[in-house]
């Protein structure tokens, strides 16, 4: 998406639901239909010429029939017709309609209205299928923007257990939602700053909203119109210039991230310390190495000081505000404090994920 000019979207395509193919393409499935008309065409043309002495021409005192007579008997007759002016008049001209051409005409009608019914037999399964999707969305993770940033927030829900089927994605860009549709997710097509679309995507009853667009004036404009429609809902948002930061977060973006800075960071430290970028990105990359996650505490861990849990804390979260690990704030820790660890990202068996082996869990209305 990023350094590609916009494209527009059409007026009949703005707002439209489109989910993942289950089929092979329609336009190969029209285009075989298509050769097996036409090779219905050409056979049947092929038997009347090469049979055209025993065929009457009632328009031609020659009586003769050419080519051009055997395109239009064929036309005439395989689309029921029938003018009569040319007519089978031989014995054999008269077998050959009855026992070639006539099923010929059978499987030239058929073919047509096969293809007419799959047509509206395939509109109504798509209708069906985006009105049961509509049904069942509630408290789903809206993505505005699949580029490289939106992808790698899906990658990171889907590998924490989040299902396919509870993402959407918003999209006007073709490259896009060719790519959403790859990767098995619903696309609502359309311009996210608009709010007919993000109606469309359910916003109002989406748990958590994902707005990656490339430009900040977007990512504004669509926050705005995402918080009118969901007050509760979780907003995190990326912008590409730090000074935009506060206008996002007045817009009601929980979150909100600087791409453009945090590259840089990163590109600084490992600059200035190859290792320490190493450890950084081993940090940020999923599914190996150390993970950054939050976590419930434990009854076990309660009254106990951040640095003695097993897991690397640094910070805690209690009633809705973060505290570094030393600070004197949560120099012990308290029911219903949740903790954000550094640990190994998948579990070892000299490494055991607190919370997994049956240890219960600490909440506030504990006693």
């Amino acid at each position: 998406m990023a350094g590609e000019p916009a494209e527009v979207t059409a007026p009949g395509d703005r707002g439209r639901v489109d989910l993942p193919e289950q089929e092979s393409s329609p336009v190969w499935q029209l285009a075989k239909r298509l050769l097996l008309a036409l090779g219905i065409l050409v056979l049947t043309v092929a038997l009347v010429y090469l049979d055209r002495e025993g065929y009457n021409d009632n328009g031609d005192p020659a009586n003769e029939i050419s080519l051009v007579d055997a395109i239009y008997y064929t036309t005439v007759t395989l689309s029921t017709t029938g003018y009569g002016d040319i007519a089978p008049a031989s014995e054999q001209a008269r077998l050959v309609n009855a026992f070639i051409i006539t099923p010929l005409r059978i499987a030239f009608l058929v073919l047509l209205i096969g293809t007419t019914l799959e047509v509206l037999a395939s509109q109504g399964r798509e209708a069906l299928r985006v009105l049961r999707w509509r049904r069942r969305m509630g408290q789903h993770v809206v993505v505005v923007g699949y580029g490289t940033k939106g992808r790698s927030a899906v990658d990171v829900l889907l590998g924490n257990g989040l299902s396919r089927d509870d993402v959407v994605v918003v999209d006007s860009d073709p490259h896009a939602r060719e790519d959403a549709h790859e990767d098995g997710f619903a696309v609502v097509v359309g311009d996210a700053t608009r709010r007919e679309v993000l109606r469309r995507a359910r916003v109002a009853d989406a748990a958590q909203v994902i707005i990656t667009t490339d430009r900040d004036d977007s990512n504004v404009l669509a926050t705005l119109t995402v918080r009118q429609l969901n007050p509760e809902a979780k907003i995190v948002v990326a912008v590409r210039e730090h000074e935009n930061v506060p206008l996002v977060r007045q817009s009601g973006a929980d979150s909100v991230i600087t791409s453009s800075d945090a590259v840089g960071r990163l590109l600084g430290l490992s600059t200035l310390s190859p290792t320490l970028g190493t450890v950084m990105e081993d940090l940020l990359s999923r599914g190996e190495g150390l993970e950054v996650a939050e976590r419930d505490l434990l009854v076990a861990e309660v009254g106990a000081p951040p640095q003695s849990v097993p897991d690397q804390v640094i910070a805690v979260v209690r009633d809705e505000k973060v505290y570094r690990y030393f600070d004197p704030v949560v120099t012990r820790l308290a029911r219903g404090d949740r903790l954000i660890v550094v640990r190994p990202a998948q579990e070892r068996p000299w490494a055991p994920r607190p919370g997994t082996h049956g240890e219960t869990v600490s909440t506030e209305s504990d006693d």
